[in-house]
């Protein structure tokens, strides 16, 4: 359409032509690193996500695009990645996609998303945490809690948890049923143990701990089981680096027993449960009391040694004194008749 000397058109029509070309341009699908900046699903199933690409260093955002995954893909691949990696399909998560472009008049360009390679996720998460671990050794932090003593006689626990986890609750119960009756002071520090957040309330935890720190002869953080993605959290430098720095012993028992998280590595004695933890504590009064007890029979054989040899001294004495005694009368009395001319 002719406007004056300019050439004009509709809308709808540039759209169009947009589109054509994206059709002939894009054909084929294409595999797209990216990483999950938000996801939702809907009331049908269907799947939307904001997708990112991260400059490394800076952290800038240097692309952005919108993707959907239909119900019918959606169904199949969130179990396959999730039971494939450990990990949600979650903001935050890098992920490798097989995506078809699409381009619509109204809604824009988006991202249809056909399948997901769970080993790109994996390969990430596993580099990422070398980095990590090759920052704190590089900083020569990674063992420092390892080297802070724990008290022989360990009985005052500061404990980082959520208060309606299970695994505290199982903790706490473990301590006041131990068989031996031994008796622990613990203080609770409420804490968020997973999701966005629990990263920062861990460390301010830690930090309200550290106000405290002639009160507690360690800090265990406790929680549950639950999936990778709800473990993330200890897999960060920041809260890894506050634990390796940490004045008083920390021990982990955050609920898996297997991937080892850089919270557990740099912790002073990484376990399995909250349950084991508890157990950990209890071991260390019984194997203290089973020392005081060995102690005690020695002291016992050693003093009943000595009062047997002392007594089997004095025997030989009161034999030597008796002999002696017995032979001084009798010469005593040979004098006595010698002087009596008897």
């Amino acid at each position: 359409m002719e406007e004056g000397n300019r050439h004009t058109m509709k809308l709808s029509d540039l759209q169009e032509e947009i589109l054509e070309v994206i059709q002939s341009s894009f054909g084929v699908p294409r595999w797209i690193s990216c990483e999950i900046m938000d996801i939702t699903q809907n009331y049908s199933g269907h799947c939307y996500l904001d997708l990112i690409e991260k400059d490394e260093k800076s952290d800038k955002v240097l692309a952005r695009a919108r993707a959907t995954i239909w119900a019918s893909s959606y169904r199949m691949l969130k179990p396959y990645f999730e039971t494939s990696t450990g990990y949600e399909l979650a903001s935050g998560i890098k992920i490798l996609i097989l995506a078809r472009v699409e381009f619509h008049p109204v809604y824009g360009l988006s991202l249809n998303i056909q399948d997901i390679d769970p080993t790109y996720t994996l390969g990430d998460v596993e580099r990422k945490k070398r980095e990590i671990i090759q920052k704190l050794e590089k900083e020569g932090v990674l063992d420092m809690n390892k080297e802070i003593p724990l008290q022989i006689v360990p009985q005052k626990i500061a404990v980082i948890s959520s208060i309606t986890a299970a695994g505290y609750e199982d903790f706490m119960d473990q301590l006041k049923g131990n068989p031996y009756g031994y008796q622990f002071y613990t203080r609770l520090f409420p804490t968020v143990m997973q999701g966005e957040n629990a990263e920062q309330s861990i460390i301010g935890s830690l930090e309200k701990i550290f106000e405290f720190e002639s009160h507690f002869d360690a800090v265990v953080i406790i929680r549950g089981g639950g999936s990778k993605s709800d473990l993330t959290c200890f897999d960060s430098y920041d809260l890894a680096y506050h634990v390796s720095q940490f004045p008083l012993p920390v021990i982990t028992g955050i609920g898996h027993e297997q991937d080892e998280t850089i919270t557990d590595l740099v912790a002073h004695t990484r376990l399995k449960t909250p349950t084991a933890v508890a157990g950990f504590f209890i071991d260390k009064l019984a194997s203290f009391e089973g020392e005081l007890e060995e102690l005690q029979d020695i002291l016992i054989n050693a003093t009943v040694s000595i009062l047997n040899e002392q007594k089997l001294r004095l025997h030989l004495h009161q034999q030597k004194y008796i002999s002696g005694s017995v032979a001084m009368v009798h010469a005593r009395q040979e004098h006595l008749l010698k002087l009596t001319g008897n």
